[in-house]
């Protein structure tokens, strides 16, 4: 009996990436400091904060209060988000913006600076359309979502690298 072509092609393709060690990107790993972790920022309800508790959680890290004893501290020292005209129109109409979201940040583990000061930014343009204001807020805030999330990801990325 003779196996369907495309099957043969499937099993091939499968055996190509095992062979490459090609594998599916797991969760974030971080280091055992992290595992009570205490989230200091001065806005507790930005869009990055929840990003950045929830991917500390998915992680496998404890998130703490205040109060409570932690093994490492990320400070948010700065979060921001916002957007700026890219283009106008012959009748000085707007007709790009970019939206921008700024975080910077510093991690303590105990009271050593483990990682000193830094900022990040992400960018994402797109286009305006008077006719459809209500849409384009929805659209902009969804893309401001996009990038707290993006940079969360990026500090999870940054953390799970420390050696503490």
């Amino acid at each position: 009996m003779r196996a369907h072509p495309l099957l043969a092609g499937l099993i091939a393709c499968l055996a190509l990436l095992a062979g490459c060690g090609f594998h599916l990107r797991g969760g974030t790993r971080l280091p055992a400091a992290f595992a009570s972790t205490y989230l200091e920022a001065e806005d507790r309800y930005t869009e990055f904060h929840r990003a950045m508790l929830e991917g500390l959680r998915t992680a496998g890290s404890r998130v703490v209060g205040a109060g409570e004893a932690a093994g490492a501290t990320v400070e948010v020292l700065g979060d921001d988000s916002g957007q700026r005209v890219l283009s106008v129109s012959a009748t000085n109409t707007p007709t790009e913006y970019e939206v921008y979201y700024t975080v910077r940040y510093r991690v303590r583990i105990g009271e050593r600076e483990v990682l000193a000061p830094k900022t990040l930014t992400q960018t994402h343009d797109y286009s305006f359309d008077e006719t459809a204001i209500l849409a384009k807020e929805q659209e902009q805030e969804i893309i401001r979502r996009a990038l707290a999330r993006d940079l969360a990801a990026l500090v999870l990325r940054r953390l799970a690298a420390l050696s503490p």
